[in-house]
C-alpha cells in the first residue's frame, strides 16, 4: 500500500511472477475507488526514463517478477513477464547502476520447452 500527497491510497494487485499483470486500486480519502487498472503497458514502460530511481519504478510498475544482481557489471536487473509471444517468454528489464538509477530499460525472451 502507498500513501499519495492527496490523502488517496494505492494498492498493489500483482499477478507476478507466473502472470502478465499488475493491477493498482486508487481508493480516495472518502474510501471510494477512484480508479482500477492495469500498470504493466507498453505506455508505462516507455515512461521509464534514465535516472529514474528504484522507488519510481515500484510505484509505477510494482513488485519485479525477479531480481538479479550482476557484480562484474555493478548492475541490478528487475523484470516483469509479458504476454507470451508464440513458442517464447517475454520479459521487459530495467538496469539500474549501483546508486539504484536507471541506466536502461530491454526486453529479453527465453524459448518455452
Amino acid at each position: 500500500m502507498n500513501g499519495n500527497d492527496d490523502g488517496s491510497v494505492t494498492w498493489e494487485y500483482t499477478r507476478q511472477p507466473e502472470g502478465t499483470q499488475c493491477f493498482m486500486a486508487t481508493i480516495g480519502s472518502d474510501n471510494i475507488l477512484k480508479s482500477l487498472e492495469n500498470v504493466l503497458t507498453p505506455q508505462n514502460f516507455a515512461r521509464v526514463a534514465p535516472g529514474w530511481n528504484r522507488d519510481q519504478v515500484r510505484r509505477l510498475l510494482g513488485k519485479p517478477r525477479s531480481v538479479q544482481k550482476f557484480a562484474l557489471k555493478k548492475e541490478e536487473v528487475w523484470d516483469w513477464r509479458l504476454p507470451a509471444e508464440f513458442s517464447a517468454e517475454v520479459f521487459f528489464n530495467i538496469h539500474f547502476d549501483e546508486d539504484g538509477k536507471v541506466t536502461g530499460t530491454s526486453r529479453s525472451t527465453e524459448t518455452k520447452g
